[in-house]
């Protein structure tokens, strides 16, 4: 296994600014450390031709719908490539780091040569790079966003406390995207189509029924808030066995489905654990809770963005 360094993980987890950074020596083949030329510390900027760029096998992102692409088609016809491509070097050839929509999208605006920024990384950093820039574009469904994570933990041997530092996302946040991975193959590729989302498919983890209770939910367009009101009155007419969706949740104290639904949108929304805490009336406490510094600071920004 293939052991992370904590210095690098450190730098990973500051996110995409990490992508100018160090880099080892880099042989004429792309090879890290066998050749003394090595890349400049801030990786190296080319022109590049098209078609000696080719897609990653670690990018966790699978899907590319044809109207975004020809939006950003369009977009670079007018404007050109604005942001380059983040690439490592494989011979005479490169592999896509960070930008393959990007790159696709070129080749509809019939480009030929389009700007690089080529990086000496290994599959590890490959991998934690292509997820940390698709999360923070939030570009991944659910399920791409899940099988990245699991790749990272099968593949290279992370704890989700490791993985938390790196991504910037909450624990319980990477725990229950992973748990989707869990739903039947049916109800996955309904949430990477985009008729499930993450809130509706966590509501069917656990259940015997969740391919029925998914085809319900698309055929009547429910919403997360009327999954719930759903799944309570299948636990109520003894139809479901889906456990207490709310962490630490206490039996007698359930809150209303609208506002666990609400708890769970604004979790997805900032990737940490989030709590509603009801008053008196209509008043009430949200609960954001952070681990680092960087996690305070992303959610300071999304509010003052909002």
């Amino acid at each position: 296994m293939n052991t992370p360094l904590p210095a690098q993980r450190n730098r990973l987890g500051r996110g995409l600014a990490s992508l100018i950074g160090e880099n080892p020596p880099v042989a004429a083949g792309g090879t890290p450390g066998a050749q003394q030329k090595p890349l400049p510390s801030h990786g190296e900027q080319r022109m590049v031709p098209i078609d000696r760029i080719h897609p990653s096998p670690f990018n966790p992102r699978k899907s590319f719908p044809e109207g975004e692409l020809e939006e950003l088609a369009n977009s670079i016809r007018e404007k050109g490539l604005v942001q380059p491509i983040v690439v490592r070097p494989q011979g005479q050839l490169f592999e896509i780091v960070a930008g393959e929509r990007r790159w696709r999208a070129a080749q509809k605006a019939s480009l030929h040569i389009v700007p690089v920024i080529v990086r000496a990384l290994t599959d590890q950093e490959t991998l934690e790079l292509a997820i940390i820039e698709n999360v923070q574009r939030t570009d991944l469904n659910a399920i791409e966003e899940a099988g990245g994570y699991r790749e990272l933990v099968e593949r290279f041997g992370y704890t989700q406390e490791e993985l938390s530092q790196i991504i910037g996302k909450s624990r319980s946040h990477l725990a229950n995207t992973m748990r989707l991975l869990k739903l039947p193959d049916t109800v996955q590729v309904m949430v990477r189509d985009g008729q499930l989302t993450a809130g509706h498919a966590r509501a069917l983890i656990g259940r015997e029924d969740a391919e029925e209770v998914a085809q319900e939910i698309v055929r009547k367009g429910m919403n997360v808030r009327g999954v719930e009101a759903l799944i309570q009155g299948k636990k109520a007419g003894g139809g479901g066995n889906l456990a207490n969706l709310q962490r630490g949740g206490t039996p007698g104290l359930q809150k209303d489905a609208d506002t666990r639904a609400a708890e769970r949108e604004i979790a997805d929304a900032l990737g940490l654990a989030v709590e509603i805490a009801p008053g008196k009336g209509e008043a009430g406490e949200v609960i954001i809770r952070y681990r680092s510094l960087e996690q305070l600071e992303a959610v300071r920004k999304k509010l003052l963005a909002s």
